[in-house]
C-alpha cells in the first residue's frame, strides 16, 4: 500500500465513522477503486489502524464525558456515571453475539459490492424515516432503549449499513433527544472496535508487514478528519439534517448496485 492510497483510506475512514453513511461500505469501495485488499493480512493490520484512530478521534472530542464517566464508574454508591456506562454494556451484548457467531460470514460479504449498494440503501430509508419521526424528547435513554439501540449496531455490521446512521436513527426513532442520542451512539461503539481490534490480534491477524510511513499516514488523516466529523456530526443531529446524508446514501446506493450489473 503507498502512502497516497493510506491517506486517502484515511480520510474515508475519518470521515465515513461519525457520518451515518457507512465506514465499512465506503472503506470497501474505495479499496475497490484503489486496487487494495482489506482483507489481507498487512491491510487488516491497516484497517484495525484506522479504527484506533477513529477511536482516539472520539475520546478526544468527547474527553470531558469520557473523563466524567470514568471518574464516576469508581464511586461506591450507584450513580448516574455508572447507569450510563451499564447502558452501554447493555448495547454491546447483541454485536457481541454477532460479531462471536457470524463475523468470519459477514467478512466474507464486505467482497460484494451489491451488498454495499443494496444496504446503503436501507441506510437511505432508515434516515429518511428517523427525519420524519416526531421527537419525544425523552430526558435519558433507558436500559430498555440502550438495548434496542444496541440491536441496531449490531445490524449495522453488515457492510453499507451504517453503524451511526442505525444507532442515531434507532435512537431518534424511539424517542431521545438529538444530543443524548449522537454522544451514546459515539461513545457505545468504542467497546466494540477495541473488542474487536483485540480478538483479530489474539488470532494472529494483525500483520506485520506493513509500511510505517503508509501507515502512519493513515493514522493521522482517519484521526484528524475524525476529529473533524465527529464534531459536525453532533452539531448535524441537533440541527435534523439527516435527510442530507439519506439522499446521498441513496445516489452511491443507487451506484453501486447499477455498476454490479454493468
Amino acid at each position: 500500500m503507498t502512502t497516497l492510497q493510506s491517506i486517502i483510506l484515511g480520510i474515508v475512514q475519518g470521515l465515513t465513522e461519525f457520518l451515518p453513511v457507512s465506514s465499512s461500505g465506503h472503506l470497501m469501495l474505495a479499496s475497490e477503486i484503489l486496487g487494495t485488499d482489506l482483507s489481507a493480512a498487512d491491510d487488516l493490520t491497516f484497517s484495525l489502524t484506522l479504527h484506533a484512530a477513529t477511536v482516539l478521534s472520539t475520546i478526544v472530542i468527547l474527553w470531558r464525558e469520557v473523563a466524567r464517566l470514568f471518574r464516576g464508574v469508581f464511586s461506591r454508591t450507584f450513580n448516574e456515571e455508572q447507569s450510563y456506562v451499564l447502558k452501554i454494556v447493555i448495547s454491546m451484548i447483541p454485536v457481541g453475539i454477532v460479531g462471536l457467531l457470524f463475523k468470519d460470514y459477514l467478512e466474507a460479504a464486505f467482497s460484494s459490492v451489491l451488498v454495499v449498494g443494496v444496504m446503503l440503501l436501507v441506510t437511505a430509508v432508515l434516515l429518511t424515516f428517523a427525519y420524519k419521526a416526531k421527537p419525544r424528547q425523552k430526558d435519558t435513554i433507558s436500559y430498555r432503549d440502550a438495548f434496542i439501540i444496541g440491536v441496531a449496531q449490531a445490524c449495522a455490521t453488515m457492510p453499507g449499513l451504517s453503524r451511526s446512521g442505525s444507532t442515531i436513527a434507532t435512537g431518534l426513532l424511539l424517542g431521545n433527544k438529538k444530543e443524548s442520542v449522537a454522544q451514546f451512539s459515539f461513545l457505545m461503539v468504542l467497546p466494540p472496535i477495541l473488542g474487536n481490534a483485540l480478538l483479530d490480534i489474539i488470532k494472529g491477524e494483525f500483520g506485520g508487514g506493513v509500511e510505517l510511513v503508509p501507515l502512519m499516514a493513515g493514522f493521522v488523516v482517519a484521526f484528524v478528519t475524525g476529529c473533524l466529523a465527529c464534531k459536525f456530526m453532533i452539531e448535524m443531529v441537533k440541527r435534523g439534517k439527516l435527510i442530507w446524508f439519506a439522499a446521498y446514501c441513496a445516489v452511491v446506493g443507487a451506484v453501486a448496485v447499477v455498476t454490479y450489473f454493468i
